[in-house]
């Protein structure tokens, strides 16, 4: 981490060091994000979850049941100062993906696929991805704000409940796709409808089987202040309380963030796009201007591995401009 990172992560932060006003541990919480785009492998073998850097062979040379890639908030339209060509990044992205050792078995985007919802920017979206393997979205505020939702749910929601929630199983391990901002009350928020939905969906998935959630808002409270939380995310997380192994993938705040709680792995993912301040670091969310030659040095993606006999959670972080990684470790 940088001498300007850690600048800004003193920011606020209290005379012992460790604890802010505002009650955000910001050197043990806030040095856990990565500002330096992400570049997992997330593989599963035996329901147990590890990750590696793009080109790093799977740990002990054993092979993984499957892998899968998390893209997030390429906001396909916007162009102002923060960065001019965001569909070039996204495209630098997808190029790292079909770079990787190991090809995915399919892509999750987690949300803000566009900027504004056009036709054009979703069509410049499907032109990117239809050569890909299959991809599975959710969608973000910027795809729903102009119509709630409609033209997405029109490409995207073919087949899916309400307003675009889903499930799915591969290869033994059980995908769950929600939307948490159809209902924008500050934070995110879900909906009693699709809690129950949820629950029922569920209810048949025997408690060994591995979970992954994903939503594009954080299912817990990264900085309510800025909305970056889902209000009735704990009624969700009731329902999966019994499952041994649970992952929840999220996008929006554009930079990486982690936390274990119980039985539950959070992380969320950098944007293809351009980064945001780290929570509290500046008077509000929003686009974040670096200098061009840093640009890509703060956009990612996370590709994801589970392996068997690894019962930790290793997040390696790498960029989009070069495969220097700084990698963590979250116990299962």
């Amino acid at each position: 981490m940088s001498d300007l990172q850690d600048k800004q992560l003193q920011n606020g932060v209290s005379a012992d060091g460790s604890v802010s006003a505002d009650g955000i541990d910001r050197r043990g919480f806030l040095k856990c994000m990565a500002w330096a785009g992400t570049g997992l492998v997330w593989t599963f073998a035996g329901g147990v979850p590890t990750s590696r850097a793009f080109g790093e062979g799977a740990r002990g040379g054993s092979g993984s049941d499957f892998t899968f890639v998390q893209i997030s908030d390429s906001h396909i339209g916007f162009n102002k100062p923060a960065n001019t060509d965001v569909t070039a990044t996204l495209q630098k992205a997808l190029a790292k993906i079909d770079g990787a050792s190991q090809a995915p078995d399919f892509l999750i985007h987690t949300g803000d696929l566009t900027h504004s919802s056009k036709p054009s920017e979703f069509d410049t979206l499907d032109q990117l991805l239809k050569a890909r393997r299959q991809v599975f979205y959710v969608p973000g505020e910027h795809d729903t704000s102009v119509d709630d939702g409609k033209m997405y749910l029109a490409r995207y929601g073919k087949g899916t409940k309400g307003s675009g929630w889903y499930s799915f199983d591969h290869k033994g391990v059980h995908f769950v796709g929600l939307n948490n901002v159809a209902q924008l009350e500050g934070m995110g928020k879900l909906g009693q409808t699709q809690i129950d939905w949820l629950k029922d969906d569920l209810h048949a998935v025997k408690s060994s089987t591995p979970v992954v959630v994903f939503a594009h808002i954080p299912l817990w409270a990264v900085y309510p202040d800025w909305g970056w939380g889902t209000a009735d995310s704990e009624q969700a997380f009731a329902a999966l309380k019994r499952f041994g192994s649970v992952t929840v993938l999220n996008g929006h705040i554009h930079q990486v963030m982690q936390k274990v709680e119980g039985n539950v792995k959070f992380h969320t993912a950098m944007s293809t796009a351009f980064p945001q301040p780290a929570p509290g670091a500046a008077p509000s969310p929003g686009p974040m201007k670096v200098p061009a030659e840093r640009l890509q040095s703060v956009l990612g993606i996370t590709d994801v591995s589970f392996v068997a006999q690894h019962r930790e959670l290793a997040v390696v972080d790498s960029t989009l401009s070069e495969d220097k990684a700084e990698k963590r470790v979250l116990g299962l």
